[in-house]
């Protein structure tokens, strides 16, 4: 195989990982991406701390993948999350477990481990080509790139398309290569938000967007069963926006809220405002008397509800329920909101759809065409934040390498 080349479109994670891949096994790699660099999309979505992975047990890591969780689970088994962190230290770079399970460098950032990753790479032989888009295929089957210079084409043993999916486009994942592949017959599920915020019905009232826009809601329950029985119920933290809300715990609700919307024009959640008590604990303390007090005043000082919490009783709750303890102590554990969208693909920090794994083999290689693998966010699936997106990112790489070699050892 030493006179082989393998070309890698694209210069996310899973591009990355592939490339590493195939050059360990003695293949030289040429590397192409759009931007003037790579790991773009990587770098930003560190910026607050770069979440590897996630430390919680593997049985519970798996299930984190949904509908999708077979096929994952296979990549998981060549490059788990243990796998992530022994490659971040074979980088030179440790890592932590934080409060939450996740993963983090023990410096939090990103741009440390991409330089070093690029400094092996680039010892290993990987040969990067920038702003270079791909056009699709010349009718001899070479890659067409759009190039500041003009177009140019490249011929390669076998190509890894690792080409992202469709948010954060000025990022460089724009999913200009659906049309492309589809014009092959592969077939593509449409790529959609995930891991995105929503809007809600009829929007907020002006006084909730200038006095509450951004504010975090903390510690809340969110409970949502659609009508095809799919239940979600967690834990976290989310934030108001000007249209909706947004943040970790709707993200981990993204796939299920956006299908329901999708199917019934809608999507009908409930807010526990006070997870940590019980239904009997707040209708007793809404039910106290409270004297001179205002109503405000008595839940803050009896409940600890104020701020936003407060803002969204009074948002989406009648009226005449401020004057029924019963059914006010009932909202605080149960308050019901309609969501109406998801927020575009271009905002969400991920996307659901892209190659069906149905046009796949084990190796991650086209079925209809031999030598070509897909790899990363372009493949149909979909994950939380926290670790499991990089993860399987990862995983395709790694799987997508070594279906690479193991492909061209078959041939020489």
């Amino acid at each position: 195989m030493k006179d082989e080349t393998v070309a890698v479109v694209g210069g996310g994670p899973a591009g990355l990982m592939a490339a590493e891949c195939i050059a360990r096994g003695g293949v030289r790699v040429e590397l192409f991406d759009a931007m003037p660099s790579v790991g773009r999309k990587f770098l930003l979505a560190g910026k607050g701390g770069l979440n590897l992975t996630h430390a919680e047990p593997y049985a519970r890591f798996v299930t984190r993948y949904g509908e999708r969780r077979g096929r994952i689970e296979a990549l998981l088994q060549a490059f788990g999350p243990e796998a992530v962190r022994a490659w971040a230290q074979s980088l030179g770079i440790e890592t932590f477990v934080g409060s939450s399970g996740r993963v983090f460098p023990s410096d939090m950032k990103a741009a440390p481990l991409l330089r070093r990753w690029l400094h092996r790479l680039r010892e290993a032989g990987v040969q990067l080509h920038m702003r270079h888009r791909w056009q699709g295929f010349a009718d001899d089957g070479a890659l067409r790139f759009a190039t500041p210079q003009g177009e140019a084409v490249h011929r390669a043993s076998a190509v890894v398309l690792a080409l992202g999916g469709g948010s954060w486009s000025r990022l460089g994942s724009d999913g200009a290569w659906v049309p492309l592949l589809a014009a092959q017959g592969v077939p593509v599920a449409p790529l959609q938000p995930s891991n995105c915020g929503f809007d809600v019905a009829d929007g907020w009232s002006a006084h909730l967007r200038e006095r509450h826009a951004g504010a975090p809601l903390k510690s809340v329950a969110l409970h949502f069963e659609g009508h095809d029985g799919r239940r979600f119920e967690q834990v976290g933290e989310c934030v108001v926006t000007e249209t909706g809300i947004e943040g970790s715990l709707v993200y981990a609700a993204s796939g299920p809220l956006r299908d329901e919307i999708a199917s019934q024009g809608s999507a009908l959640v409930h807010f526990d405002l006070l997870p940590g008590r019980t239904a009997e604990w707040v209708a007793a303390e809404v039910a106290h008397g409270r004297g001179s007090r205002s109503l405000a005043t008595h839940l803050k000082t009896r409940l600890g509800l104020h701020g936003v919490k407060a803002a969204l009783l009074h948002e989406l709750l009648p009226r005449e329920a401020f004057n029924n303890a019963a059914q006010l102590a009932a909202a605080i554990k149960h308050l019901p909101l309609c969501l109406a969208a998801p927020r575009p693909l271009d905002e969400a920090i991920s996307s659901a759809g892209g190659v069906r794994f149905e046009a796949l083999d084990d190796a991650l290689m086209l079925s209809q065409r031999p030598g070509l693998f897909c790899a990363g966010e372009m493949l149909d699936w979909e994950a939380p934040t926290g670790g499991y997106l990089l993860t399987a990112c990862l995983a395709s790489g790694v799987v997508a390498g070594q279906g690479v070699l193991s492909w061209l050892s078959r041939r020489s």
